[in-house]
């Protein structure tokens, strides 16, 4: 991992911040440089206000002094990383364990971009393991109904969400079909929200030495 480089994908994100937009930050070590150049820009006058997807991007944007507000029915634009992230703007997200608030932010939002460094750009999502948050009642169940799906879930020792919620990390065959997948797993009683991020994503700012690579969805050249 290149903290220049994720810093170079978070500042690309930053310059389509415009005045005025409500705007969703980001979990992670890759986030946080985005959330560290929005504050630079509040404090030089910028005016945006924010949701945070997770207590620690809370505390960081209010260190900044970035204006947070309650989660809205709609965000202009939402800024964040990804464990893993293909040509066709599929992402895995979820090992900092906010990928609830995140799913929940991504859907409200009118743009989602991913930041990343090249290592997390991949020829095909399913190396990483997706995350599942779960109901701690149902946790049991969940469990062996994600084993049915062929997932091996394994719970995140000494981790809750932010929520309070236990998270099973489940790692499926490499040949799955990811689509087939999310809907499977969004249908069991229990599973509050899993990482695959299969339609959120608009468009990624990925850097690899000093290079930062723009994909778009849509775009015939990505």
């Amino acid at each position: 991992m290149n903290e220049s480089d994720k810093r170079l994908a978070a500042l690309a994100a930053v310059a389509e911040v415009r005045p005025g937009m409500i705007v969703g930050l980001g979990t992670g070590s890759t986030a946080a440089f985005a959330i560290a150049a929005l504050g630079e820009q509040v404090r030089a006058g910028l005016q945006i206000q924010t949701v945070a997807t997770s207590l620690a991007t809370e505390a960081s944007a209010r260190e900044a002094g970035i204006p947070l507000i309650e989660m809205p029915a709609r965000i202009d634009l939402t800024i964040d990383g990804a464990d893993e992230i293909d040509a066709a703007l599929n992402a895995i997200k979820g090992a900092g364990g906010a990928m609830l608030r995140e799913k929940v932010v991504a859907a409200a939002s009118e743009r989602m971009i991913v930041i990343a460094d090249g290592s997390k750009r991949v020829a095909a999502i399913g190396a990483a393991k997706i995350p599942v948050e779960i109901l701690p009642f149902a946790q049991a169940f969940v469990a062996a109904r994600l084993a049915e799906l062929g997932g091996a879930p394994i719970p995140r020792a000494g981790f809750v969400s932010d929520q309070g919620n236990p998270i099973l990390d489940c790692r499926f065959p490499a040949d799955i079909d990811h689509a087939t997948l999310a809907a499977a797993i969004d249908a069991i009683p229990g599973a509050l929200g899993q990482g695959l991020f299969l339609t959120e994503v608009d468009a990624a700012y990925i850097a690899t030495d000093g290079v930062v690579t723009r994909l778009e969805r849509g775009d015939a050249s990505a």
